[in-house]
């Protein structure tokens, strides 16, 4: 490394380190009171003409869109002498100040012309020195123009796991001498080391910061944006509440052909409502935006290759604002024109015209924009209803994976499945429930009547939240436990002998568990369930009976200061998902969360299978985004605890209608709903 490189490096990490350690907090122009904002993603690359990008950002103009992403691409800016030349990213911005377009510049340091998702992490001292340089002249440069909305630092942060070149070998090596020891060893027992994990963590934390403060050297105050991606397997190496110290705004990439694996075609509208929940819980009190959805047909890229409907693209963004969401971006407004993805994911066709998906998104902005003060203020209409999963039961199932058959329950992805199949059974019942991790929830709260948490299949309860669950339930919430939650502590030591530490909470101990059948059915409070794979049994302590079988206890219901746990030791939601069928779990979840599902300002009158509902507050006024994902059309009682029962249709691509609190609604149609309490 050169004397001038080293320098800057050192005083550079230096800074990073400072912001870090001083959680300073970064103030800028996105609010949580901005207007929602559709866009999509501009794809600039040599060859093309400045009358060519002057007529992709008209066209988003005229198409009611207000903001876009463009890749900073290093290799189209650097010259081979040294030199750099931003004409052709110029005539970019200029064209967002021309027509009025927001744009948020995404860093793409130089990487391989095949390299479709960038940089994750530094290579060497030597590249993450080259990266600050690449940083000083973009941001220098381009912080000029007005068109200049936001920066994101990185393109998609997820790696999956350590990268193997010596620079992240070494902060590894620096990292375990720096960790403090932990007071909690497992009892003396022998244990897994999940080291590389936690680090992968605090690595993202390092990087992400690190580039947010270079950034803020030469344009301070303006936003930070990230987008994270593949949330359902990736979720476990991302720190929300760490990023939150240095971010404007949380976003994320939620493409159906790339990370929408665990879902097929028919749930890819609720697989954008959990990925949206994912983040607007991580986002916590900062704004969070869907920063890439599929815009267009995928042909060599992607898992699967797929165009989505305008419908679908309609859902997708009602879901996000449905979520609270302040915008979505579509991937991509153009198409590119080389590389891999050439010709793909555009919303635009091949003769510049405006595909049905972006006519469908016009369509969505135009209903915001004639509704913007109704929608600058909507706050997502807490449920009180959280599912928790625990970054440390995903380790755990991965490390403890072995070759053999092939089950869900114990394949990796179980213990999210889990979680999202109860997300579903709620959603079927008009329910919105938050799907946070635990570090996430807050368990500071002096009383929890009227909350409540279900954690499904999360194998591992990591000890410090032992004593915090305890206390929830103590203070009137209720908590409801799927399949295997609690067998490990976060090292993968089983928990569940003698001693057991939740035993006081739970009302009981397992006596053990016995892998059944894929599918089989048990009884509990009458309702005849399907469960999979393993069937465990409960030695009761303080606990009830709730549900018997082959001689032994099931299920209970215990009661622990002013809440209640009820124990479930199968995989309902394993089963309901597995059989396509959540209407007898939802019909359990009704039972037990009826206190708390009677206090809720809208939702379903009765289960409906294949449909949801998100439901938003803004001031007086509430906000329904109902979708029917079923082949029929559906007529559907709303069950309307508000004072007035008066709605008006804000948003249909149907001509689905509302008569009172009964919406008759199209197969594939969306419906908002404005309601006035």
């Amino acid at each position: 490394m050169s004397n001038k490189y080293k320098h800057q490096y050192l005083r550079n990490t230096f800074i990073a380190c400072l912001l870090l350690w001083s959680n300073v907090v970064v103030h800028a122009q996105t609010t949580m009171d901005d207007v929602p904002m559709i866009g999509a993603e501009v794809f600039i690359e040599p060859g093309q003409t400045a009358t060519e990008i002057d007529g992709w950002f008209r066209l988003m103009k005229e198409n009611g869109m207000s903001v876009t992403r463009i890749r900073m691409f290093e290799s189209y800016m650097h010259l081979p002498d040294g030199s750099w030349d931003y004409t052709l990213f110029d005539q970019a911005f200029k064209a967002g100040e021309k027509y009025d377009i927001k744009i948020y510049a995404n860093l793409f340091p130089a990487t391989s012309f095949t390299d479709v998702g960038g940089f994750k992490f530094p290579k060497s001292d030597e590249n993450l020195a080259s990266i600050a340089n690449y940083i000083q002249h973009l941001v220098n440069h381009f912080k000029q123009f007005k068109s200049l909305y936001g920066w994101v630092p990185i393109n998609e942060p997820g790696n999956g796991g350590i990268p193997t070149d010596s620079f992240a070998a070494k902060r590894f090596a620096q990292w375990k001498i720096d960790q403090p020891v932990s007071a909690y060893k497992s009892n003396g027992y022998p244990i897994f080391d999940f080291s590389e994990q936690r680090f992968l963590v605090d690595y993202n934390v390092w990087f992400l910061n690190w580039l947010a403060t270079e950034i803020h050297k030469y344009d301070v105050g303006k936003p930070i944006h990230i987008n994270n991606h593949n949330i359902f397997q990736n979720v476990a190496e991302y720190n929300f509440p760490q990023w939150r110290k240095f971010l404007t705004s949380l976003g994320g990439s939620a493409h159906a052909s790339w990370h929408f694996g665990y879902f097929n075609r028919s749930q890819y509208t609720v697989a954008m409502s959990a990925n949206s929940e994912i983040l607007r819980s991580g986002a916590g009190p900062i704004p969070w935006l869907m920063t890439e959805m599929q815009g267009g047909n995928n042909t060599y890229s992607g898992g699967t290759p797929l165009c989505p409907t305008k419908e679908e693209t309609a859902q997708w963004l009602w879901t996000t604002i449905g979520t609270g969401s302040k915008g979505g971006i579509f991937w991509c407004l153009n198409p590119r024109s080389s590389g891999i993805e050439a010709g793909e994911w555009a919303m635009l066709n091949f003769q510049d015209q405006p595909s049905d998906r972006m006519l469908a998104a016009a369509s969505v902005s135009k209903a915001i924009n004639q509704n913007s003060e109704l929608f600058a203020q909507a706050r997502v209409a807490e449920s009180g209803i959280s599912i928790i999963y625990c970054r440390e039961a995903l380790w755990v199932e991965k490390t403890q994976q072995t070759p053999g058959a092939s089950f869900v329950g114990r394949d990796i992805g179980g213990v999210m499945k889990s979680a999202l199949s109860y997300f579903e059974a709620l959603s079927e019942m008009g329910v919105q429930s938050n799907l946070q991790e635990i570090g996430e929830y807050n368990f500071t709260a002096d009383d929890y009547t009227g909350k409540a948490i279900i954690l499904a299949q999360q194998v591992s309860i990591p000890s410090k939240y032992w004593t915090a669950l305890e206390n929830f339930v103590a203070k009137g919430g209720k908590l409801i436990v799927d399949g295997l939650t609690g067998y490990y502590d976060e090292n993968a030591h089983c928990i569940l002998r003698a001693g057991f530490s939740l035993q006081k909470l739970f009302g009981g101990n397992i006596v053990e568990y016995k892998a059944i059948d894929t599918i089989f059915k048990e009884v509990i409070e009458n309702i005849n369930l399907t469960a999979h794979l393993w069937q465990g049994y409960i030695l009761k302590g303080t606990a009830q009976e709730i549900g018997h079988a082959n001689g032994q206890t099931i299920a209970t219901r215990n009661n622990f200061g002013r809440g209640e746990v009820i124990w479930m030791p199968s995989l309902f939601g394993l089963g309901a998902r597995i059989t396509d069928s959540y209407y007898l779990l939802s019909q359990l979840l009704a039972k037990e969360l009826q206190p708390i599902l009677s206090k809720l300002p809208i939702s379903f009158k009765k289960i409906q299978p294949k449909m949801l509902m998100k439901t938003l507050q803004s001031g007086n006024s509430y906000v329904s985004v109902i979708i029917n994902k079923s082949k029929e059309k559906r007529v559907v009682a709303v069950e309307n605890r508000l004072k007035s029962t008066s709605g008006q249709i804000i948003f249909n691509n149907k001509l689905g209608i509302l008569k009172g609190n009964v919406v008759g609604i199209h197969p594939e149609e969306t419906m908002v709903i404005k309601w006035v309490n």
